[in-house]
């Protein structure tokens, strides 16, 4: 059994996950690369080359790069996906997550889980399509329309006070810390697998 993922912005870069026996073989395809970024020789009109964060290249160029960026994309898909079966993931973790944090004298409020808005945002950032190519404060736009630029920023900021993203250097791309993926998943399963059932089940 084939299972491909087309939850991505290009439905022609994919992930698949193939059963084996005793075993889960990853497999990602990739038909067209200029989905991916990374930084690289940059030529100019006027002549001049600069390394920049650019879109890559279809050539032999790139399989360096390609390789090892598709290696990072299956670790983490990994990673994601062990969080759905692991059922210690993230629990004795929660309270920080829902703690407030304070940073150069600002408070930043934790999360709860209850609470539709960050429920929302918790739901966004643990989008399959993200954890293959990060996110930024537009892509948290589209999924989150009730908020504008300014406000997501301040969402961004929350999240990563508190260990659950990070940023890649020299970008605004963003990612789910492993910590994050961890208490993400397990704060959303006992929600909706344990804790609202059985609320519902109460006379």
């Amino acid at each position: 059994m084939t299972l491909f993922f087309h939850d991505l912005p290009y439905d022609v870069n994919g992930l698949a996950w193939r059963p084996r026996i005793n075993a889960l073989r990853i497999e990602t395809t990739a038909n067209d690369v200029s989905f991916f970024k990374h930084y690289r020789t940059v030529e100019h009109r006027n002549g001049t080359t600069s390394k920049k964060l650019a879109q890559m290249k279809k050539g032999i160029y790139s399989i360096g790069a390609l390789q090892k960026l598709l290696l990072d994309l299956n670790r983490r898909y990994l990673q994601f996906i062990s969080d759905l079966t692991d059922p210690s993931a993230g629990v004795k973790k929660l309270e920080k997550v829902t703690t407030t944090v304070v940073e150069n004298h600002r408070p930043y409020k934790g999360f709860n889980f209850f609470d539709n808005d960050d429920q929302e945002v918790f739901l966004a950032i643990a989008s399959g399509e993200f954890t293959i190519s990060g996110f930024q404060n537009k892509h948290l736009r589209q999924k989150i329309n009730s908020k504008n630029t300014s406000q997501i920023s301040r969402i961004l900021k929350r999240l990563r006070t508190h260990g659950l993203i990070k940023k890649v250097a020299k970008t605004y791309k963003y990612y789910l810390t492993r910590f994050g993926s961890r208490v993400i998943t397990m704060g959303l399963k006992l929600r909706e697998l344990y804790i609202i059932p059985e609320l519902a089940g109460l006379a």
